[in-house]
């Protein structure tokens, strides 16, 4: 049921919630749970926004065997392109959030998909972020469990970065980069920093964030000209393009 096809107030509709309560003889809180797992159809289109109002006329029916149950809280890993941010309202830049569309799932070939459904994308919360001009892995969630762990956990789960340069690095640049030297005045834990090219730095960061990989750059002679972060723990962008995402699976650990 599209936007433009709802019945309005004056129409004799009446909320799906309430036809639904009435018609199974369940509470309105249960109703809701039907909704918004997916499972209710008004004329054979699935609906799932709890505000949508149906008429007396309109058939509803619920999928056999559904149960009034509270949808998990999901996961989401995306691939940012640079110049998104991760916060609401941020300034000069697209919402990541915004490329969330059925039509960038990547499903990929896991035994277990996951029905998507709208309530996915209500309270997501952006963990262990990445500046706006850097690409990467980028990870939204609705579970608290996920977010107490990444947030207690943070210095201590290693991250992955190709930093893309331009200059000539210090003649011991690369030995203070993995000392935690590189930036004047603040002693950083040490590091894993090797050349992947000849332009391309890969950093293996555990308490220090991505943010602060700029500043280390120039602190050896170079300029930082690209970013992007290839794996947070043991979660990896895989094979997630550009702008494409997907659901964490129960059985992935960082």
């Amino acid at each position: 049921m599209s936007q433009t096809e709802q019945p309005k107030n004056n129409d004799n509709s009446v909320r799906l919630s309430k036809r639904l309560a009435e018609q199974l003889q369940c509470s309105r809180a249960e109703a809701e749970l039907y909704i918004e797992h997916g499972t209710v159809k008004v004329d054979g289109v699935t609906v799932e926004t709890l505000g949508a109002r149906v008429r007396p006329e309109q058939e509803v029916t619920v999928q056999q065997g559904a149960k009034a149950q509270a949808v998990p809280p999901v996961t989401i890993f995306l691939h940012k392109p640079a110049g998104y941010t991760v916060h609401a309202g941020g300034r000069g830049a697209k919402n990541a959030l915004e490329l969330l569309l059925p039509s960038n799932w990547n499903q990929g070939d896991t035994p277990a998909p996951i029905r998507m459904l709208q309530k996915h994308f209500q309270n997501l919360e952006c963990l262990t972020p990445i500046p706006v001009p850097a690409s990467g892995l980028t990870i939204f969630t609705q579970d608290r469990r996920m977010v107490r762990k990444l947030t207690e956990e943070a210095l201590y789960i290693e991250q992955e970065c190709i930093a893309h340069v331009q200059g000539t690095m210090d003649e011991d640049g690369l030995e203070r980069l993995c000392e935690g030297t590189s930036i004047e005045g603040k002693r950083l834990p040490r590091i894993k920093v090797s050349w992947q090219s000849d332009n391309r730095l890969r950093f293996a960061l555990k308490g220090i964030f991505p943010e602060e990989i700029d500043a280390m750059c120039r602190g050896v002679g170079l300029q930082l000209i690209g970013l992007k972060r290839l794996r947070v723990g043991r979660i990896s962008m895989a094979k997630l393009e550009e702008a494409q995402w997907r659901y964490a699976m129960p059985w992935e650990r960082f």
